[in-house]
């Protein structure tokens, strides 16, 4: 793990395990509200990505997993906890119910949240199995 004067460690990788699949990640609050203007319409997957090893580790994987899946979401996009807080934070405010958690996944149909996959359910299980989880989401309400 490289480290940088003053700002930790290097996280590019772990942006780039999910934007090399498509994901396209949001850092501003701005940026978060115009992907949810232009999502009202159509399937979202929203992936809270997050440094943590334990869990984050297996939760990037599976979204490639997942994306093997012959049903997937329309849009997708990522945040990143604890690196783009006020981007997150503005995420989070679209599912306010919902206790906030890193890594997650919350999935929105037509603007509207169908389904969330907080950490409890990615930590202590293998990427196959949170995969699974996710599989099952877009089976649920994907096209």
């Amino acid at each position: 793990m490289q480290f940088g004067f003053g700002i930790g460690p290097d996280t590019t990788w772990m942006r780039d395990e999910l934007t090399e699949l498509g994901v396209k990640e949001v850092t501003t609050p701005a940026e978060v509200d115009t992907m949810m203007q232009g999502t009202k319409e159509g399937t979202m997957l929203l992936v809270i990505n997050s440094v943590c090893g334990c869990a984050a580790g297996n939760a990037r994987p599976a979204v490639k997993i997942a994306l093997e899946n012959d049903k997937k979401p329309t849009h997708l996009f990522t945040v990143f906890a604890g690196q783009d807080k006020e981007a997150t934070a503005r995420a989070r405010e679209y599912f306010a119910e919902y206790p906030p958690s890193s890594p997650s996944f919350a999935f929105f149909k037509d603007g509207e949240i169908k389904a969330m996959i907080p950490r409890h359910r990615v930590e202590g299980r293998s990427a196959q199995e949170v995969a699974g989880d996710l599989k099952m989401v877009f089976d649920a309400f994907c096209e």
